[in-house]
């Protein structure tokens, strides 16, 4: 097998481990919580050290990349990423297990960074696009499979197997990288950008965990407050040094392109609003319905392997399709996708969500394999570990962006709900408690505590509150795939592409002749 098809393997193998880990935790919380005795916020800080060196260190990495080598970057990543993931599955104490998840996000970080530009220098025209499809149906497959294998890890073995897990993968992928991937760098770089990588990291580590507490403690919590601020004069400050640098880290002429900023408004777009939306979707099929975590995956593998089989299929299409009219028609499917989930009511069963999941999942499937593209394309390719990580930075704040924003949205609407159902009845004072449980899925353990005369009416205002704050947000989320479709269309274009990392579809109508 060629040195280049190693390349894709070893990548996927990777990137496919470091997403899974993004959803396969969530099913092990309350095995965690009770060997490891950590409260709610506790748990909450597993998961956000991970998202956040995931998302604030992706563009120093590929910046790194491109002076020092993609491969030897990818391979340092991919054994940060493992010995993180040892350390996990060994951790003593929950504040042990949050240390050693922030490890594995930097090891995610390097290795997610480098992957588009390891595969833009290793492929060209029309096998750029197989390989493209490849990585993004392993993408797909690797977020919606999380629950399903986690489910099944832990029921079967214990929580650190979830982490465990990853270790033979990723010393696979390390040993395919070190002994059949060839190395790629940018000669012309310039010394590290320190400054720059000290406040772009930091500034952004810090809007991400602005986000994410800021829909757990309030928004108006002096910790979330002062992150915000301090965020906003660190990327301020980011932006000054690069303006001011004849190598910048971030070339921020590159935003002077259309289809860079299309581009970035689609790895957004898709993160904030059909993966956000996934996180809800969830909470509902297990903590409403009442499906265990490893049944409730089974379901969601409506939308991976519909999105698998559309990403080889665009990943085909890639030769002969413009790179717009793939990824905008693809967010305009997504959004009907989400339109058709809408309408759940309080008898409605899991069924109900399947058509949605089946459109939405080709959308998807249409939108990563040639937005992969948007970010090496329009670069030469000494600097494609840098533009690799600008557009997954821009997933990742996508993701933390849109799990805020329509979490907030979703526990203002279940909170009004509530208020208005408990209205004159003896659970009016525990109307706010009674919000807060509802909100992250609990409604059993309310009915539960909850007084024999007023738990009839208790179970119809918790559920029907919660259905109509999920549609509510799901509106909303379409809303955003359509907005994100719309704008694709009308800023990617063919003559950004620079010569051979144009798709070949791009290629063609940039040299066809004009009627």
């Amino acid at each position: 097998m060629a040195g280049k098809w190693w390349t894709l393997v070893a990548v996927c193998t990777g990137v496919f481990m470091l997403l899974l880990d993004i959803t396969i935790v969530n099913v092990a919380l309350p095995d965690i919580q009770r060997d490891l005795g950590a409260s709610l916020s506790d748990l909450q800080w597993v998961i956000d050290a991970y998202a956040l060196t995931l998302a604030a260190l992706q563009l120093t990495a590929g910046s790194l990349a491109d002076r020092y080598g993609r491969k030897r970057l990818f391979a340092i990543g991919t054994l940060v990423f493992t010995i993180g993931s040892l350390f996990c599955g060994l951790a003593p104490t929950v504040l042990f297990l949050s240390l050693a998840r922030a490890a594995q996000g930097v090891g995610g970080a390097v290795m997610f960074a480098t992957a588009l530009a390891l595969l833009s220098g290793a492929f060209h025209g029309r096998e750029r696009g197989t390989a493209f499809a490849y990585f993004g149906a392993t993408t797909g497959v690797a977020v919606a499979v999380g629950p399903v294998l986690g489910g099944v890890l832990t029921s079967g073995l214990s929580w650190h197997w979830i982490f465990w897990v990853n270790i033979p993968i990723c010393v696979l992928a390390l040993a395919v990288t070190l002994t059949k991937v060839e190395e790629s760098s940018d000669p012309h770089a310039g010394r590290p950008d320190w400054i720059g990588f000290v406040t772009f990291s930091s500034g952004l580590g810090l809007l991400v965990l602005a986000l994410i507490r800021g829909g757990v403690d309030g928004w108006g919590d002096s910790l979330v407050v002062g992150s915000f601020v301090a965020s906003g004069v660190l990327l301020v400050s980011f932006v000054v040094s690069q303006l001011l640098q004849d190598k910048p880290m971030f070339d921020l002429g590159l935003l002077r392109k259309p289809t860079f900023v299309g581009g970035l408004v689609a790895a957004l777009g898709v993160s904030a609003s059909v993966f956000s939306l996934l996180t809800y979707l969830i909470i509902y099929v297990q903590n409403v319905l009442g499906y265990s975590a490893v049944e409730a995956g089974v379901r969601f593998l409506f939308l991976s392997g519909m999105s698998f089989v559309a990403a080889i299929i665009a990943g085909r299409l890639t030769s002969h399709v413009p790179t717009k009219f793939l990824i905008g028609p693809g967010f305009l499917v997504a959004s009907l996708g989400l339109f058709l989930m809408r309408g759940i009511t309080v008898t409605s069963d899991w069924t109900h969500l399947i058509p949605g999941l089946v459109v939405a999942g080709l959308g998807i499937g249409f939108i990563n394999v040639p937005l992969a593209s948007t970010a090496v394309g329009v670069v030469r390719p000494e600097r494609a570990g840098m533009a690799s990580g600008v557009n997954s930075t821009f997933r990742q704040v996508g993701i933390a962006t849109g799990i805020a924003a329509l979490g907030s949205i979703f526990a203002h609407q279940v909170a009004s709900g509530i208020q208005d159902a408990l209205a004159g009845t003896p659970a009016a004072g525990r109307a706010d408690q009674v919000a807060a449980a509802v909100t992250n899925g609990q409604i059993k353990a309310v009915l539960a505590q909850a007084p024999d005369s007023v738990r009839a009416t208790l179970a119809q205002a918790s559920t029907q509150s919660f259905v109509d704050a999920l549609n509510h947000i799901t509106t909303i989320a379409a809303v955003i795939a359509l907005v994100a479709g719309l704008l694709s269309l009308l800023l990617i274009r063919a003559k950004d592409f620079e010569g051979q990392g144009a798709p070949a579809g791009d290629r063609e109508r940039e040299s066809a002749p004009v009627a």
